[in-house]
């Protein structure tokens, strides 16, 4: 059984050192896969993204690239 975390703290982090502090407290649990070999892709193969319909809302609200 994995041990359970500690409470989030109620407020999200006001600096950026606060935000990188609480993003190493967090590292020791995340898991990392084994290190894979990373292949090159033609740009010319590339012809934007396919969002699933279920999951078209969560990038409904976000900017265009570059905004």
């Amino acid at each position: 059984m994995t041990p359970s975390l500690p409470a989030a703290p109620l407020g999200e982090p006001e600096t950026l050192a606060e935000l990188l502090g609480d993003c190493r407290k967090m590292a020791q649990h995340w898991e990392t896969p084994a290190a894979t070999e990373v292949s090159r892709v033609a740009p010319s193969t590339l012809h934007g993204i396919t969002v699933p319909e279920a999951s078209a809302h969560v990038v409904e609200g976000m900017a265009e690239y570059g905004d």
